[in-house]
């Protein structure tokens, strides 16, 4: 499991995909999320600008990735 550091009260689910390094670009995060890829917290996630805070775990199975947002 990966750890994100945040600074302020939320980051959106895209920008989240991006800034940990799972997806090269916002465009790439946005298909993923689309495609139903992802979980935010055990439950499928379809909205890209989704407040992500604290707390919060990430996990897209197909690709073992699994954030916890700090």
């Amino acid at each position: 499991m990966e750890e994100i550091s945040i600074s302020g009260e939320f980051i959106k689910l895209d920008s989240l995909l991006k800034f940990a390094g799972v997806t090269e670009t916002g465009g790439i995060a946005k298909e993923v999320i689309q495609a139903g890829k992802v979980r935010l917290n055990g439950e499928v996630c379809l909205e890209r600008g989704k407040k992500i805070r604290r707390g919060d775990r990430v996990t897209i199975p197909e690709e073992e990735t699994d954030i916890l947002v700090k």
